[in-house]
């Protein structure tokens, strides 16, 4: 019986760390990635994928197919000693951290932010961006050592002045800002300034704290994003068009003498339709908007097919994680207005039974049926990809995904899952038992029946 052929991969880590895998010459995707998940000892990457490096662009793999799909000579035979590269990286973005169960999944999710904040080109944003630069000291150096001592216990203005220069340079800037801020305010005002914030994060600990940078970035306008490059006319020599993947919609770039100027920001609720044929990208936005239809052409017809599922994937799992992100978000607000002014400890088990249908793990496995691709888009595995094939049919993916009905927010279904979810911890530390929760669910059951009965008595 002949032996099998093996290949060698090599796949990148955001945290700059690497694995290898062997696998064999027909292996697809998700034999990878099963690779991955035992050697990282999770059992879901959840917003991770995996990705390969195509005419300088990340392009997500579809996981059922083969790897030779996507190396094409580079697999063949010639080239058994020398290993593949594939990249673990972020596919779907989350407005927050909590979502994304695993400890060791979350820290790799910052490790990629952290760049991505690096890179990011939203000069209006600058104080988002310290409050980021705190964030990630918080969570990398732990609490900001106090000086030992007062001004009037310094005997010398030079130990004086010594001491203040230990304690402001124990960060490099460029680490933690981007190139722009640090030219634009210079290196001794960051140094200055930053540790100011830091020290307002005292006491919290580093899981918190990369919480608290996974949601603040989210709020940054080119952190939480793909982006994949796109011209404005088919014979372009330069990528002039930046689309964005985000996960509330699509951000649309224009890059104007090295700087990215916002052209569009549209929600999926704004738009109407995706379609391909070839590299002509077409994206529709709904009537209301008034907007013309936009065109763009991709680098190649391999390139569409791949940036229309990855927004179908981010569009279905947005629309699937709403409830959960909606509950989380309960939670905090209840939390942070100090309700009965009580501290309030989350069952986080019971959370994770509630949230179980709306997961990432859940939301993923449905994310192919928004996507209406003809059937011999994929057919012929074994050929090489050919822009000519693509030109004769066009792809498209609609948004027709309902949208969730609308509720009140003080939902007394919900408020009484919050009331058994929270137990108060009152000073004394005994805890308060649930029929005291059970008794407040119902006075807020009953109050908002009198606003229902009183609003309807008005009509």
């Amino acid at each position: 019986m002949r032996k099998k052929q093996k290949r060698q991969v090599c796949i990148l880590l955001p945290n700059k760390q690497h694995l290898d895998c062997t696998v064999t010459m027909r292996a697809r995707g998700h034999e990878v990635l099963n690779s991955v998940l035992k050697h990282l000892g999770v059992s879901d990457l959840q917003v991770f994928g995996l990705a390969v490096l195509k005419d300088n662009e990340y392009l997500f793999l579809d996981l059922e197919q083969k790897l030779s799909k996507y190396f094409s000579k580079r697999w063949s035979r010639g080239f058994l000693t020398v290993p593949v590269i594939l990249f673990l990286r972020v596919q779907h973005y989350v407005e927050n951290g909590q979502l994304i169960w695993s400890s060791k999944v979350q820290q790799l999710y910052y490790a990629e932010l952290r760049q991505k904040v690096l890179r990011s080109q939203s000069r209006h944003q600058e104080a988002l961006l310290f409050q980021l630069a705190a964030s990630a000291l918080q969570a990398e150096v732990g609490d900001l050592e106090q000086r030992k001592g007062s001004d009037e216990e310094e005997e010398e203005d030079g130990e004086k002045k010594r001491q203040e220069r230990k304690h402001r340079h124990y960060f490099i800037p460029e680490d933690y800002f981007p190139s722009w801020l640090i030219k634009r305010r210079g290196r001794e005002y960051l140094l200055q300034h930053s540790p100011v914030l830091h020290g307002e994060l005292r006491g919290v600990s580093r899981s918190q704290a990369i919480l608290r940078f996974i949601k603040e970035a989210s709020s940054l306008q080119d952190g939480a994003a793909t982006f994949y490059r796109m011209r404005q006319e088919k014979k372009e020599l330069k990528c002039s068009i930046l689309l964005g993947v985000t996960l509330k919609g699509v951000h649309i770039y224009q890059e104007v003498e090295g700087k990215q100027c916002l052209l569009y920001d549209l929600s999926w609720t704004n738009i109407d339709r995706f379609a391909f044929q070839g590299c002509r990208f077409e994206i529709h936005a709904v009537g209301s908007l008034c907007l013309p239809k936009l065109l763009y052409y991709s680098q190649s017809a391999f390139h569409s097919k791949h940036i229309l599922r990855h927004l179908s994937d981010s569009h279905r799992l947005d629309i699937n994680t709403r409830e959960a992100v909606s509950y989380i978000q309960q939670l905090e607000d209840m939390q942070a207005s100090q309700f009965y002014k009580e501290a309030y400890i989350c069952d986080t088990a019971r959370l994770r039974q509630r949230l179980h249908c709306n997961t990432l793990t859940s939301s993923m496995s449905d994310c192919s049926v928004a996507v209406e691709i003809s059937t011999h888009a994929w057919a012929k595995e074994e050929e090489e990809e050919e822009d000519e094939e693509e030109e004769g049919s066009v792809t498209e993916f609609e948004m027709r995904v309902d949208e969730p009905e609308e509720v009140f927010v003080d939902n007394p279904a919900e408020l009484s899952w919050l009331a058994e979810l929270l137990h108060v911890l009152p000073v004394h530390g005994h805890m308060l038992p649930p029929s005291c929760w059970a008794a407040v669910t119902m006075e807020m059951k009953q109050v908002l029946k009198r606003k229902a009965d009183e609003d309807v008595s008005v009509d």
